[in-house]
C-alpha cells in the first residue's frame, strides 16, 4: 500500500540463456535507470492549500519527486483540507500578483472583474467603495479616502483617521517594527491617535474584524498596521478587489493540482501525520509518520495552518522537543461560521460583497450575492447569497433553523428588502479553530520559513516573513520561499522568482527615509532605550 512513495528497484531475474548479450544489455539499462530514479530528491508537502501547492508548484519545475500530503483534518464531511484556504469567502485584492501570474501561467480564468462593494452597520448604509484603479491616481492615502462615498460618518470623524500615518510610516515591516506594535492592541492605537469613536465603532472596527477575524480590541496593532498598508494606503488602486467565480477548490486548486499531477505530483488524501523520524547524526526528519503509514523523504514542508500544526505537535515526540515548535501551542486560531442561503424571490442587493459591523454588539460579518460572483448562479431566478460570520465561537453551538433566523435578521437591517423574502435552502458549515488569530502578542510565537531541523521548513499565512503580503497571497508566497528553501538545501534546480510588492510612493519612500534617519540619531543618546517603546 502507498509503496510508490518508496522507490525500491525493481527485481530482474537473469535468463539462462544469453547468446547475444541482448538481455544482459537491457538488464543493465534497467538497472541504470532505476540508479538514477533512487537518486530523485523526494519532497514531501502536509497540506493542499496556496502554501503546499505553491511549494508543489515549483519543485516539480525542478525535477523532485513531489508528495503532498491532504486530508486528514476535517473540519467536517464537506471539508477534508489541510488548509483554511477552503474556508468562507475571500476576495482577491490589486495586490495579489504572484496569484494572478500563476493563474495565468495554468491558462485559467477564475476571477470576476473588479467589484464595487459596500459597508452597512445597525444603521443602515454606510460607505461605498468605488473600484479606485478607475478614478485618478492622488497619493495614498487622499484616493481611498476622497473616492469612498461615506453616507453617515461626517467629514470631521473622516480626518481624525490621518493622524494613524505617523504610525503607518513608522512600521516598515521589519522584525524592530513588529516587536514595537505587537503588543499593542489594534483599538489602543486607533485611541493613541485621535481616532473618532463613531468612524471606529461604524467603520474600522468592523473592517479590521473582517481582515483579521477579531475585534479590533483583540488583534495586534503591527498586524493591522500591516493589513492597513498593504490593503488601504500603499496605493490608491490595492484596495480593488475581485472574487472566484466558484468555491476556490473548484476553480483554482483542482485545475492547478491537476496541471501537477501531469508533471509526477501524487496527491494522498486523508493522510494525518502523527510523528516525525529524526536522524541524530544529521539533525534531518528522515520519515514522516502517518498513523500507520511512514513516508521517507530527503525534505518536508509543512503548509498548514495554526491549529493543524499544533495537533502534528501535540502528537510528535520529535516536534515537542523543539522549542520553536512548543512556542507555536501559545497561538490561537479563529472559529468561522459559514451560511448559504436559496430565497425563494430575488433581493435586489446594490453589490456583490458586502461588510456589516456586528448588531447589538456581536460579530462583525460579510455577505456575497452569489448571483453577481458565482458561475453556477448567474442565471438563477431567485436570490443566492452567503454569509460568512467571523469570531464566531458563540455562534457555532446553535441549531440550524436558529442561525437562519438570525443571518435573515441582520440582512433585513441592511436591507429591508429581506423582510419579504423566505429561505427555501440552506448550507450552513461550522469551521471551528479555522483562521489565524494575530492577537497582541502573538509575534513572537511565530514562527518563520526555516527550522531547526536542517530539512523542515514552514508556510503559510501565519508565519514571519518580510514580502509584505497578507492573506492568500502571503500564503502562496511562503509556499514558494519554502520551495526556494528545499532548492538550497538539496542543491538541485533554481530558485523560484517572486515578485514584490509595488515599492511605496514616493512621499512614503521619502517620510520613512526621514523617520530612520530620526531614529537613528535619537539612537546616539544613551537615554535612548530607557524609556518603554
Amino acid at each position: 500500500m502507498l509503496t510508490s512513495w518508496r522507490l525500491f528497484p525493481a527485481s530482474f531475474t537473469r535468463p539462462k540463456y544469453c547468446p547475444s548479450g541482448f538481455y544482459c544489455r537491457a538488464e543493465d539499462q534497467v538497472s541504470s535507470i532505476n540508479e538514477r530514479q533512487k537518486k530523485k530528491k523526494k519532497v514531501l508537502i502536509v497540506g493542499s492549500g496556496w502554501a503546499g501547492l505553491g511549494a508543489a508548484h515549483h519543485l516539480c519545475k525542478q525535477g523532485f519527486e513531489v508528495v503532498v500530503l491532504e486530508g486528514g483534518y476535517e473540519f467536517g464531511p464537506k471539508n477534508q483540507s489541510l488548509s483554511p484556504d477552503d474556508v468562507g469567502i475571500r476576495g482577491f485584492w490589486y495586490p495579489y500578483r504572484n496569484i494572478f501570474a500563476l493563474v495565468d501561467e495554468i491558462g485559467i480564468k477564475p476571477f470576476t472583474d473588479w467589484t464595487k462593494s459596500a459597508q452597512y452597520s445597525a444603521d443602515g448604509l454606510e460607505v461605498q467603495f468605488p473600484v479606485l484603479q478607475n478614478e485618478p491616481q492622488l497619493p495614498a492615502p487622499l484616493g481611498s479616502l476622497l473616492y469612498s462615498k461615506f453616507v453617515r460618518v461626517p467629514l470631521v470623524d473622516q480626518l481624525t483617521l490621518l493622524p494613524l500615518m505617523a504610525a503607518i510610516i513608522d512600521f516598515d515591516y521589519t522584525d524592530s517594527a513588529w516587536t514595537k506594535y505587537d503588543p499593542v492592541t489594534a483599538r489602543e492605537l486607533l485611541k493613541q491617535f485621535g481616532c473618532s469613536e463613531r468612524l471606529y465603532r461604524d467603520i474600522l472596527d468592523p473592517l479590521i474584524e473582517v481582515g483579521l477575524y477579531a475585534p479590533a480590541e483583540q488583534c495586534s496593532a503591527a498586524a493591522t498596521l500591516a493589513v492597513l498598508y498593504y490593503y488601504v494606503v500603499a496605493h490608491q488602486k490595492h484596495f480593488d478587489l475581485a472574487w472566484c467565480r466558484g468555491r476556490v477548490r473548484e476553480q483554482i486548486f483542482e485545475p492547478w493540482m491537476d496541471s501537477l499531477k501531469t508533471q509526477g505530483c501524487k496527491f494522498l488524501r486523508g493522510r494525518k501525520v502523527t510523528d516525525m523520524l529524526v536522524t541524530g547524526e544529521t539533525n534531518c526528519i528522515s520519515e514522516v509518520v502517518c498513523e500507520k503509514e511512514s513516508f521517507v523523504a530527503d525534505a518536508v514542508i509543512f503548509a498548514v495552518g495554526v491549529s493543524t500544526l499544533q495537533e502534528i505537535i501535540q502528537n510528535s515526540a520529535a516536534l515537542c522537543s523543539r522549542e520553536e515548535f512548543l512556542k507555536v501551542l501559545n497561538l490561537a486560531s479563529i472559529d468561522l461560521l459559514s451560511v448559504k442561503l436559496q430565497l425563494d424571490r430575488k433581493v435586489n442587493i446594490p453589490n456583490a460583497s458586502n461588510v456589516s459591523s456586528g448588531f447589538d454588539n456581536s460579530h462583525a460579518w460579510t455577505f456575497f450575492d452569489l448571483n453577481m460572483i458565482y458561475d453556477e448562479h448567474k442565471e438563477d431566478p431567485v436570490t443566492v447569497l452567503q454569509a460568512d460570520f467571523y469570531h464566531a465561537t458563540d455562534l457555532l453551538p446553535l441549531k440550524d433553523d436558529r442561525i437562519v433566523s438570525k443571518v435573515m435578521s441582520c440582512l433585513s437591517r441592511c436591507i429591508k428588502d429581506f423582510e419579504n423574502a423566505t429561505v427555501v435552502d440552506k448550507e450552513i458549515e461550522r469551521f471551528p479553530k479555522s483562521l489565524t488569530h494575530f492577537f497582541p502578542g502573538s509575534y513572537k510565537y511565530m514562527m518563520g520559513g526555516s527550522t531547526s531541523f536542517k530539512n523542515l521548513f514552514i508556510a503559510g499565512d501565519w508565519i514571519v516573513n518580510r514580502h509584505g503580503s497578507w492573506s492568500q497571497e502571503k500564503s502562496y508566497v511562503t509556499g514558494l520561499e519554502a520551495a526556494n528553501r528545499v532548492v538550497d538545501y538539496l542543491g538541485k534546480g533554481t530558485s523560484a522568482k517572486i515578485i514584490p510588492v509595488e515599492e511605496d510612493e514616493p512621499h512614503i519612500q521619502a517620510l520613512r527615509t526621514l523617520n530612520r534617519n530620526v531614529k537613528e540619531i535619537r539612537a546616539l543618546f544613551p537615554w535612548s532605550d530607557y524609556f518603554l517603546q
